[in-house]
């Protein structure tokens, strides 16, 4: 076990390294002059040469990097020229309100999908399992936008029983907090509840029909028992692989919805730094997103590699 953490470990510091690369890059791909495509109308030969001692433009392309790395290895990443908001500041005040959203859509997700899973996988192309199949096609074809769009629609401007923009953070009380984040939290489960039930529904099919199950039955034990004790753990593993997948793709998912219901996320600061050519605020939040993803997935294949003693063997 201690090889394999270490193995993966070293793998997560090269990706790191490469992610780390690509960001810092993502100034010097600009066309032309950098500064003048970050500094655009207000480019004059003060903010010039303001921007380029910032950038640290004048060195080597390995010179800035090293500076820009060890910068970032400070928690230094960068100033807004624009706005002059550390990028540090900005990502402490805006990861917060991510967080909230992706646990309570994967909570939602999970409560909705592993019990019509768990139905669905006791009478295989039943009448449950049918339309609880069809429905999944027909959430997995509404992009989150469009869902976003039509919930607000219904229950913020006919019902009016939450706010259709804005965010209360928990300073400002939970219930305030729970009616402003619940909207975009279920347009982000939509997705996940389709992934998980599949996921789950095929592999507890498969694993009903091992010996070890029929065993079980043979004994007299109750379906409800079979199911919990026996069967779900074995059959979660893909839920939870696909679980890391898709908690990282949100951090990207939820872009569209911070920026149409005006969450002040990740998304929404992002959104707006790439309208004002915030170009060093881009790189900050790009390298931020990237290395959230990877931990996100490094954190899953350890906690699967303990939970699944085949991974482990192999």
């Amino acid at each position: 076990m201690l090889v394999y953490v270490a193995k993966r470990l070293a793998q997560l510091v090269v990706i790191v390294f490469v992610i780390s690369v690509l960001a810092f890059l993502l100034v010097h791909l600009l066309p032309g002059d950098p500064t003048l495509t970050i500094l655009g109308p207000n480019d004059t030969p003060q903010a010039r040469a303001q921007l380029l001692q910032q950038l640290g433009l004048n060195k080597s392309l390995l010179q800035q990097y090293w500076t820009w790395l060890t910068n970032v290895l400070h928690g230094n990443l960068g100033e807004s020229f624009i706005t002059h908001q550390t990028v540090t500041n900005a990502v402490a005040t805006a990861i917060p309100i991510d967080i909230e959203l992706i646990i309570l859509s994967q909570l939602m997700a999970l409560v909705v999908a592993i019990p019509l899973a768990l139905f669905a996988a006791l009478r295989p192309n039943g009448k449950l399992d049918r339309v609880a199949n069809s429905g999944s096609f027909a959430m997995l074809s509404i992009p989150t936008f469009v869902a976003a769009v039509i919930l607000v629609l219904v229950f913020a401007v006919e019902l009016h029983w939450v706010p259709a923009t804005g965010f209360n953070r928990l300073s400002q009380g939970l219930g305030p907090n729970l009616k402003s984040a619940v909207l975009p939290s279920v347009a982000l489960a939509l997705g996940s509840v389709v992934i998980y039930f599949r996921l789950l529904r095929t592999d507890l099919i498969a694993t009903l029909q091992e010996d070890f199950v029929t065993m079980a039955r043979s004994k007299g034990l109750s379906t409800r028992y079979i199911l919990l004790r026996h069967a779900l753990r074995p059959s979660s593993f893909s839920l939870l692989a696909g679980a890391g997948i898709s908690i990282g793709s949100l951090l990207t998912g939820t872009f569209v919805v911070e920026y149409l219901m005006q969450l002040d996320g990740l998304g929404f600061q992002l959104v707006n730094a790439i309208n004002q050519r915030d170009y060093l605020m881009v790189q900050g939040f790009a390298l931020v997103i990237a290395v959230f993803y990877v931990l996100i997935n490094f954190v899953v294949d350890f906690v699967l590699t303990l939970l699944d003693p085949r991974v482990r063997r192999a």
